[in-house]
């Protein structure tokens, strides 16, 4: 056995019994939504060696590695060190700097801010220097109690200013202020409650984003937990190994997004995803399936609404992971990997031409033999249909059952009220959670004759910040992570976000809900662009009294009119430039 091995193996065995000890903490851990494909702590991919595994690399046709060769840096950096081997290399330097023989500024700057990033770890050095944001998988956004209490316990001993846990606006966690000797211990806890943080960040595909009403709304047309675990699976979930992190798809060119809507309320805003789904009976036969659309995404350099792609699929979890697997495998293989700013799906889409790129699908999707059939886009509904909201209390079809939308002020949470949520979901909810793109949370098959008790609950009351009543303001507010933690932002905005939130409660009556997003920058992690009223970071100048010179102070630019839903659409152009970010030019 080579050394090397062996201290992959000797990683492993640590924190397995890392693992083991957070298990006996709490309840035993409880499979999510979908077929259970393992059972108990040895399930991850602890043993799972870069012999055993094939890379990335492997997969790629040789003029796709020839394209990567001529790429940008990322590429040539990913064919230098592949990114996959990060499954197992995130042990061997954990061991490392426990035994005291490195320290994690020796670990080289490649793997610290590039590689790691498959395994969920994000290192925020500009900001937190040593600390990551860890990053899961968790599709359709359902989690459960013990879960919940598993992620408080993970982020608690980085104390309450960087521990925190956040959802995102993909239906998603990630804990922040984690610690690189730290990070398989979690990884092998995430690995027994049936979750993973493994191909979570940068050039994978992420969280699989469903409808957080599936299975218990009146007026769902599909049930999107099985079709969600289908995706999730087949990108992360090793066919030949039985273990967590697939290189099969370890080596795309840019991110990739899906989101598969479950009614025509599109929770899922299937809008601005590489693939949306978007539940749709079929004209003729009457049969319910999805028409796909294509190349939704907001980022610097260009933002982009999704196209038809002029093809309908059954709702089946074979179909859809069929089409997924179809498109992730023409996108991997013929992506741009020169010039990153166009390396997103719209672009290749936009190469063939919409009609040639179904031709190309379809002809993947045959070449499987699976007998999965694409069919013609189908007429959407042209009845009006207005978008529910999912705060507050609303029954189920579910005979005396009801779901609970509970305000959570920019998705974020102390290790304490991660906790509270654990209590209330196991008292009311039978221990089941689910985010929303939000950033809020739905306790589901609350009994009705317990919401009288839920609404006087502490955790929902009193100096709490949650609420499962809000304002029709605070309850509407998304936030990136900002200058706190992020390096890019130009503004912090979770606080600014909750603060001013509160503020217009007090000073707004509206008659319905109005929704604001905070992003820190022109990347849009916030999505500005989609929302009523957007405020993105940006510079801004602000006379100085004393002086009566401009000086530079904490901007934004805002962004009006965004939609969601059905008829979702964005906002492309600044309604205002170089607002000053203090109160009183900006509320």
């Amino acid at each position: 056995m080579s050394s090397t091995m062996a201290i992959r193996q000797t990683a492993g065995l640590l924190c397995c019994t890392a693992a083991a000890a957070f298990v006996l903490q709490g309840i035993p851990p409880q499979p999510l939504f979908g077929t259970v494909r393992s059972q108990g702590i040895f399930s991850s991919a602890l043993y799972s060696t870069t012999e055993e595994k094939r890379t990335g690399i492997s997969f790629l046709p040789e003029e796709t590695i020839e394209r990567a060769k001529k790429g940008s840096p990322i590429e040539k950096h990913k064919l230098a060190r592949d990114p996959v081997n990060a499954f197992t290399d995130v042990y061997t330097l954990a061991a490392s700097i426990r035994s005291g023989e490195l320290e994690w500024k020796d670990v080289e700057t490649g793997d610290m801010e590039f590689r790691l990033k498959w395994v969920g770890l994000l290192h925020r050095g500009k900001r937190t220097p040593g600390k990551f944001l860890m990053r899961l998988k968790v599709p359709n956004g359902i989690v459960n109690s013990d879960q919940m209490r598993f992620y408080a316990d993970c982020v608690e001993p980085y104390g309450p200013e960087v521990g925190v846990i956040d959802i995102t606006t993909r239906q998603n966690i990630q804990m922040r202020g984690v610690t690189l000797e730290d990070a398989p211990m979690i990884i092998d806890g995430l690995h027994a409650r049936n979750q993973t943080s493994l191909q979570s960040a940068l050039d994978n595909v992420r969280n699989v984003v469903g409808s957080p009403l599936a299975g218990i709304d009146d007026q769902e047309m599909v049930d999107t937990r099985e079709a969600c675990e289908g995706v999730n699976d087949l990108i992360c979930l090793d066919p030949v190994t039985g273990t967590r992190g697939n290189p099969v798809w370890g080596n795309l060119p840019r991110k990739f997004n899906v989101a598969i809507s479950g009614s025509r309320d599109d929770f899922a805003h299937t809008h601005i995803n590489d693939i949306g789904l978007q539940p749709c009976e079929h004209a003729e036969t009457g049969e319910m399936g999805y028409n796909v659309v294509l190349g939704g995404y907001i980022s610097i350099k260009r933002a982009a609404e999704s196209v038809d792609s002029g093809m309908w699929i059954r709702p089946d979890r074979e179909s859809v992971v069929t089409l997924c697997e179809a498109i992730f495998r023409i996108f991997r293989d013929e992506g741009e990997r020169k010039d990153r700013s166009k390396g997103r799906l719209m672009w290749l889409v936009e190469k063939y031409g919409v009609d040639e790129w179904k031709e190309a699908v379809i002809k993947e999707v045959n070449s499987y033999n699976r007998g999965v059939v694409v069919e013609d886009f189908q007429p959407r509904p042209t009845d009006k249909f207005e978008r529910r909201e999912l705060l507050g209390v609303h029954k189920q079809p579910q005979e005396g059952l009801v779901r609970c939308g509970i305000l959570v002020p920019v998705g974020r949470w102390s290790a304490d009220e991660a906790r509270q949520v654990a209590d209330l979901a196991e008292r009311y909810s039978g221990g089941e959670i689910r985010l929303t793109v939000e950033q809020n949370i739905i306790l589901p098959n609350v009994k009705e004759g317990d919401v009288a008790a839920l609404l006087e609950e502490p955790a929902l009351n009193g100096d709490s910040r949650m609420k499962l009543t809000p304002g029709h303001i605070e309850g509407n507010v998304v936030s990136c992570t900002g200058a706190q933690f992020c390096g890019l932002a130009l503004i912090e905005t979770k606080q600014n976000a909750e603060r001013i939130a509160k503020l217009l409660e007090s000073k707004v009556t509206t008659p319905k809900p109005v929704r604001i997003h905070f992003t820190g920058c022109p990347n849009s992690c916030g999505q500005a662009q989609a929302a009523d009223i957007g405020i993105m970071g940006a510079p801004a100048r602000k006379e100085n009294p004393e002086t009566g010179k401009k000086m530079a102070v904490p901007g934004c630019n805002i962004f009006v009119g965004g939609q969601i839903g059905e008829d979702g659409h964005l906002s492309l152009i600044p309604y205002a430039k170089g607002i000053p970010l203090e109160d009183e030019s900006l509320i």
